[in-house]
């Protein structure tokens, strides 16, 4: 598929079908989202990969919050047909590791040196690669996150040390019907001169 034609056909898939994904397509996902930039190469990130449907069904069991300010049950009920799930993790301390070896030279390790949390960042850029890739394999995929309350049990549900932190989920699969309607079928894409300011910030 033709890169453009990847970015364009990209969207959050919130249903899926029950055909399970090739494993070879999976790997391929997972391969590319290693592929992504992290600063000092620091590669942060760690993967847990639920395809079996006791593991699939201890995740939600897991994430589900105990209660709401909106009903999410349309959400979930689509989410759940989702065959892979993909936990993204990152460690912050691998990086401020990372930054303190000779090369780099930050040896106090404070994490107030960062102008942003890059080791969310970098996690975030592989998520994206395993949403393109998703694409690229025809397949539908979804990224959601995990609210801090639910984070104790997910740890415990997975043996998740407590060096890595949930970034955000990947739900893969083949596309079912529509589902929910998302935010985008709702809200009009913004217009590219509203957003890119050239030279300077334009009103």
């Amino acid at each position: 598929m033709e890169f453009q034609d990847v970015v364009r056909r990209r969207r959050m898939v919130r249903r899926f079908r029950p055909d399970p994904v090739d494993p070879a397509a999976l790997e391929r996902v997972l391969g590319n989202a290693v592929r992504a930039p992290s600063a000092g190469f620091a590669q942060g990130w760690s993967f847990v990969v639920l395809t079996e449907p006791d593991d699939l069904a201890r995740f939600w069991a897991a994430s589900a919050p105990a209660e709401s300010e909106r009903d999410m049950r349309a959400w979930s009920d689509g989410m759940r047909t989702a065959p892979v799930i993909v936990i993204v993790l990152t460690s912050k301390d691998a990086y401020l590791r990372r930054y303190a070896e000779d090369d780099k030279g930050w040896a106090d390790r404070d994490e107030n040196r960062w102008a942003v949390p890059y080791w969310h960042v970098d996690a975030g850029m592989a998520a994206l690669l395993m949403l393109q890739t998703a694409v690229d394999e025809e397949l539908g995929a979804c990224f959601f996150g995990v609210r801090p309350a639910e984070l104790p049990r997910l740890r415990a549900a997975f043996d998740i040390p407590d060096e890595f932190a949930p970034t955000g989920v990947v739900a893969l699969g083949h596309p079912g019907d529509a589902g929910p309607s998302g935010s985008p079928r709702r809200r009009a894409r913004k217009p590219l001169d509203t957003v890119v300011h050239r030279g300077r910030w334009q009103a």
